[in-house]
């Protein structure tokens, strides 16, 4: 009963994501998760205990020396001073919850941390951005953003390792259902590792505020049975779509100034700034999830980046009426 509780407290529904797929820390799909929730099963039962006790002092306390009729409004209750067993009572339970709670968590983390990988691997790199996520399969030479594709492991044969770091500042990969929070540390490489049971979209977060969007840097894990795993990767792995009716608005892209920062595989367009774009329109969401991918959606963060996610640092063009529509008519494109 205490779980259920708790599990639907906790529970939280993100917009674009399906009903029966949720944040929900209560519900782990994935071997360190379920670690994790044990550990905050325990942390929760000692901070209930401690809850009871602190109430239930407070509440006896204003019974029992609650004035009565008769009793000055100035009368005191009798005082207490120099309670040695009081004072050792909350000097050292305090000190012993406190290396209860240090040992479950480094024995959780260690194993995790430890744990022996199985034999079929997928390494994944992600790289923090203010404020979105680089992806990177070095395996496949594959890079793509804000969205993971991992194959599922309903038998816990599969596994994914993430190799974790920044290009700016300290972000923090979260993914309630899957794994742990890890810190993302600029020079560093910290490494998570995820199996999910089932096949969906878990919904994580940056953890570590991180700057004007930190809430709206948002990631997905898209776990997939291998076959489709592997469908998924041949297809990103195509340079960018030629589409033969887009060729002038191809060419509209390529004059604009979005060449420098994103990169589109196979084209003039080689930044390394913003996401990659070779497969844009494959991607559930715009912006790390801020934004549902369609058409009206593309066209108004093209227009003008600041109104959807403020301060992001994706600058408005400025363009004219039809060279918007010729933008987006060449991202739309990139499937």
């Amino acid at each position: 009963m205490f779980s259920r509780v708790v599990s639907a407290w906790l529970q939280v529904q993100v917009p674009g994501v399906p009903e029966h797929r949720i944040t929900n820390i209560f519900k782990p799909l994935a071997t360190p998760a379920a670690s994790e929730r044990t550990a905050a099963y325990l942390v929760l039962a000692i901070t209930a205990v401690i809850f009871v006790v602190v109430a239930g002092l407070i509440v006896y306390t204003m019974v029992r020396f609650r004035r009565r009729p008769g009793e000055s409004a100035l009368q005191e209750p009798p005082q207490v001073y120099g309670s040695n067993q009081i004072e050792a009572a909350w000097t050292v339970i305090p000190i012993l919850i406190v290396f209860v709670l240090i040992g479950v968590s480094a024995r959780v983390i260690a194993a995790i941390q430890n744990a022996s990988p199985p034999a079929q691997t997928l390494k994944v790199q992600l790289v923090g951005h203010q404020w979105w996520w680089e992806v990177r399969y070095p395996d496949y030479n594959l890079v793509t953003a804000n969205e993971i594709h991992v194959p599922v492991s309903p038998d816990g044969r599969r596994a994914t390792y993430l190799q974790l770091t920044s290009a700016d500042v300290i972000h923090s990969f979260w993914l309630p259902q899957l794994a742990g929070k890890t810190d993302l540390i600029p020079n560093r490489i910290n490494y998570t590792w995820i199996d999910p049971r089932e096949p969906g979209v878990y919904v994580g977060n940056c953890a570590e505020y991180c700057g004007t969007q930190h809430a709206n840097m948002l990631l997905r894990v898209i776990a997939q049975p291998q076959p489709e795993f592997l469908a998924w990767i041949t297809e990103q792995q195509k340079p960018a779509r030629e589409d033969p009716q887009a060729g002038d608005a191809k060419a509209v892209f390529s004059s604009l100034s979005c060449v420098s920062c994103h990169m589109i595989r196979g084209t003039s367009a080689v930044g390394k700034f913003g996401p990659d774009l070779t497969h844009l329109m494959s991607r559930q969401t715009l912006a790390a999830g801020v934004l549902p991918n369609t058409r009206e959606n593309l066209r108004a963060w093209v227009n003008d980046p600041q109104q959807p996610k403020p301060g992001c640092f994706m600058p408005s063009m400025k363009l004219t009426g039809p060279q918007l529509n010729q933008v987006v008519s060449y991202l739309e494109s990139l499937q």
